[in-house]
């Protein structure tokens, strides 16, 4: 068989479907749909399309696997009807806005990135952080957390079934976000009692959520900045989505305060989309480090390897890699 271009052409030209799928987030295909099927002329004029295009886009949505049609009208997949309607608590939507938004821009300057090695967002020319930029602005936040939530939703869900949280009274879940971690562990474990530690700005929105899930009774928000303050100590403490953000040594820094904060036994769970130790095959996990690149001073993502490698230099005596979902898995050390 010849070789062909195909697969080059492809990829090279991936970003038209990303962005229509993001387009249609942003314009709410999915969640009009959910309400029930439509035509064309039905949906150009509640989403507000241009006519000349409006075929061709929801017809791409339809050979993108992201839309069906029967008839003439126009439905969702059962995996978007799932996913991408906003009235489900199943709706990762928010993490493709937050792409939309400002991720897809950025990503735009990835060969200056490669060049200079240095950000591309909204602190490329300020002096503020990324999370003080984000954090600054109350919009922004809620958008930026409710994003994280899209993205943790299915390792929690993982973790809550993987990890034996049996041998655990409590945990604390660093760099909370909005809540899900401890809300999706508190549903699935009533014993256990929890809390989220971030900074101070993300507790209205964390206690909001906390609370709409009917669980302030057993998760409590502890505000702190993690490099400045000793972690809160309980039995198992969670970093999902965290230690990418930072250079290697605030990564062992982050190492050694888990270690610090946790009891004899206890344990501490890192999970993010982990590079496979060949550094070959987990292709997200190797562009979500590229993203780092884009989004942090000196972030970068890591091999299991090296994760237990900063755990075991930290003090922990047993340490494993174990997958959770998709492109994601968690390393987990015991103290």
């Amino acid at each position: 068989m010849s070789t062909t271009p195909n697969e080059i052409l492809q990829l090279g030209m991936a970003f038209w479907g990303s962005k229509t799928l993001l387009s249609a987030v942003e314009l709410g295909v999915f969640g009009e749909l959910a309400k029930a099927p439509a035509n064309v002329d039905t949906l150009t004029q509640r989403l507000g399309l241009h006519p000349r295009c409006a075929r061709d886009f929801l017809d791409a949505l339809v050979a993108l696997k992201m839309l069906e049609r029967v008839d003439g009208l126009y439905c969702n997949t059962s995996a978007t009807d799932l996913f991408l309607d906003p009235q489900k608590p199943s709706y990762v939507g928010g993490v493709l806005a937050m792409a939309n938004a400002r991720l897809y821009g950025f990503w735009g300057s990835l060969t200056e990135a490669l060049k200079t090695g240095a950000p591309q967002n909204e602190i490329k020319s300020s002096d503020r952080g990324l999370f003080e930029a984000v954090y600054a602005d109350p919009e922004r936040l809620k958008g930026f957390l409710k994003a994280m939530s899209s993205i943790s939703a299915g390792p929690a869900q993982a973790l809550a079934a993987k990890f034996p949280w049996a041998e655990c009274s409590s945990f604390v879940d660093v760099g909370c976000a909005q809540g899900m971690v401890p809300v999706t562990l508190a549903r699935a474990h009533p014993h256990l009692k929890g809390s989220g530690f971030d900074l101070p700005e993300v507790g209205p929105v964390f206690e909001e959520f906390v609370t709409n899930n009917g669980l302030s009774h057993r998760i409590s928000f502890a505000a702190g900045n993690f490099f400045e303050d000793p972690l809160p100590k309980a039995d198992a403490i969670v970093m999902g989505h965290i230690l990418h953000d930072w250079d290697l040594e605030q990564k062992r820094v982050l190492v050694a305060k888990a270690y610090e904060a946790l009891p004899a036994g206890g344990a501490f769970i890192v999970y993010d989309a982990i590079i496979d130790d060949e550094r070959r095959q987990n292709a997200y996990g190797l562009l979500m480090s590229l993203n780092m690149l884009i989004e942090t001073t000196g972030g970068f993502d890591y091999t299991g390897a090296d994760c237990q490698g900063w755990m075991r230099s930290a003090g922990f005596s047993a340490t494993h890699v174990e997958p959770l979902v998709g492109a994601t898995s968690m390393v987990v050390g015991k103290k």
